[in-house]
């Protein structure tokens, strides 16, 4: 039985207005930094609605990979898929790394809880710092010789993928400063390229999750987390439009330390 207790008998009582309201601010913020603010939403869930830290994971990486999902067909709308296609090895690459982990899940269900909401408040704090490098300076790329950048994005791959299964998020933070970097891909291109790497390590992790009763919170708490979802989509449309609006300057750090707080109640939570 994971550290939670009973996930199963976890049933969000929060008005529909609330949640959905929630999760389009979570998306306005995403889509703002053309991210889909899987980290924003973690402390949400547990500060606000109250869900344990592995329910909570649990339900953001469905969040996560609803807003995935749908934001893949315009990532392709944006970026062709010829073009994306042309850089397979990239997303192979990295999922090399990504596709050898597969105790990230026992880490986290078998944490606990007080440790794991520790971890997950040192991994919000790698997201903020993540946050501010990859928006407040320039990308460069590291020019490295094939032979080196082959074993350097497996490894890349693997810590990103531990990093976004333990969360529950996309890993978009990590993974597309990541694929500036070392493969020396534009911004836009890098987006779409993360969302290819994601999907499937999403999609894996799920099915392990799947496999003891740790999974059961999200048939406890479909209709809130529909509703989050479908709130998190329209906001981060929300958000893309409203991308340049507000300055980075302002943005970033204000996000980062919203991100920073959070990390201090949860290392706080009991």
């Amino acid at each position: 039985m994971p550290a939670d207790g009973n996930l199963a008998s976890l049933r969000s009582t929060h008005a529909t207005p609330v949640v959905f309201a929630a999760g389009a601010a979570i998306g306005v913020l995403g889509g703002m930094i053309g991210l889909g603010g899987a980290e924003f939403r973690l402390p949400l869930l547990i500060g606000l609605f109250g869900f344990a830290a592995l329910s909570a994971v649990i339900l953001n990486k469905a969040m996560s990979l609803v807003v995935v999902l749908v934001a893949l067909p315009a990532r392709l709308g944006a970026v062709p898929a010829a073009e994306i296609a042309a850089r397979w090895p990239v997303a192979v690459n990295l999922l090399a790394g990504s596709w050898e982990r597969g105790r990230e899940r026992n880490w986290a269900i078998r944490m606990r809880g007080s440790t794991l909401y520790k971890v997950l408040a040192a991994l919000m704090v790698l997201m903020a710092a993540a946050l501010v490098v990859t928006h407040t300076t320039a990308s460069g790329t590291l020019h490295l010789p094939l032979w080196a950048q082959v074993p350097a994005g497996v490894v890349a791959g693997f810590g990103i993928g531990v990093v976004a299964a333990i969360m529950g998020v996309a890993g978009g933070e990590l993974l597309i400063p990541t694929i500036v970097l070392l493969f020396g891909e534009d911004i836009k291109t890098a987006g779409s390229l993360s969302l290819l790497v994601s999907l499937p390590t999403m999609l894996v992790a799920f099915a392990r999750y799947s496999r003891d009763g740790s999974f059961a919170v999200l048939g406890a708490n479909l209709r809130f987390m529909t509703i989050m979802a479908a709130g998190s989509i329209a906001g981060a449309v929300l958000g893309g439009m409203l991308r340049g609006v507000f300055p980075d300057l302002i943005l970033i750090p204000l996000l980062s330390v919203i991100l920073l707080v959070s990390a201090v109640k949860l290392a706080r939570h009991d």
